[in-house]
């Protein structure tokens, strides 16, 4: 598993990885343009080559984009979904050129209309954006069930995937704060164990291939997006440990996104919690295995 955190690219790519490699990632999550406007930014050559070197050589060993909240893929306003386009394809683009592991997206919001109305909607955009794009995975994260917001269920998911052509660059991100909050209860290994089986049964193995571990502030089925730090909400310490070291999660990038123990971005105290939580986390497996 590759623990890591949401990273600033203030100054730039290569100035993420070093803030990465300060707070001990072993993988990073990056905005690929500003969170809070469409115009997209656009990193530098060297700045590219500088950040792929370190990749090459250093310690961390993933990198993951999330696209902006503005993105919205289920919109039926034309103005909206060009630039929801726009923003998708240039981050993709931006991954292909940085070797991303992915691009997460938040599929959309279906703003009043039936889901099942919306979801054709999202998966036209997301097949433009793959036709746009090289080699960079698109991954459809979970979401915590607000309002009218598409994702909150592995169900909703699936139809995505299918919806999008089955495609091998279409992935799934699993947010552990917004399966709690839309009604997933993993709090225990156990719990964990079953919620992961019905996941990969009904959206199909290998589609998991990228986490955000995030406790919550707010109770089972709250529908309510609020981090907590790991540890720190509703989930404990047992919950995140469940999650930091359930088995089929090795090997995928593990990232916390805040805020964290200082109240503001990731620092190296909430990775250096995660990797203690998910030593905790496989002691107790071991110990039930031995019972």
């Amino acid at each position: 598993m590759l623990i890591g955190a949401h990273v600033s690219t203030a100054g730039g790519l290569a100035q993420a990885h070093e803030r990465g490699v300060e707070r001990g990632c072993q993988a990073i999550q990056v905005w690929g343009q500003s969170p809070r406007q469409w115009h997209p930014s656009r990193w530098k050559d060297d700045d590219i080559a500088d950040f792929r070197e370190r990749m090459a050589d250093g310690p961390i060993k993933s990198v993951v984009i999330h696209s902006i909240y503005l993105i919205n893929c289920a919109s039926t306003d034309k103005d909206i979904r060009r630039k929801s386009a726009t923003s998708l394809i240039h981050a993709l683009r931006t991954g292909d050129e940085i070797g991303a592991d992915g691009v997460v997206l938040h599929p959309g919001s279906a703003k009043g209309e039936p889901n099942e109305e919306a979801l054709p909607r999202v998966a036209e955009l997301v097949k433009h954006a793959l036709d746009e794009s090289d080699r960079c995975p698109l991954l459809l994260e979970n979401t915590a069930g607000a309002g009218d917001t598409i994702g909150r269920t592995f169900e909703e998911l699936a139809d995505l995937i299918r919806l999008g052509g089955r495609r091998k660059r279409i992935g799934v991100c699993l947010d552990s704060c917004h399966l709690l909050a839309s009604g997933f209860d993993i709090t225990t290994a156990d719990k964990l164990a079953e919620v992961i089986d019905r996941c990969l049964e009904t959206i199909g193995a290998g589609r998991v291939t990228c986490l955000h571990m995030n406790d919550s502030q707010t109770p089972l089925g709250s529908n309510r997006d609020r981090h907590a730090p790991p540890g720190d909400g509703e989930l404990g310490p047992r919950g995140c440990g469940a999650f930091l070291s359930e088995p089929r999660f090795e090997g995928l990038p593990v990232l916390f996104e805040g805020p964290g123990v200082e109240g503001k971005a990731p620092a190296k105290a909430d990775i250096d919690r995660m990797k203690e939580l998910r030593r905790n986390g496989l002691r107790a497996r071991r110990r039930r295995e031995a019972a």
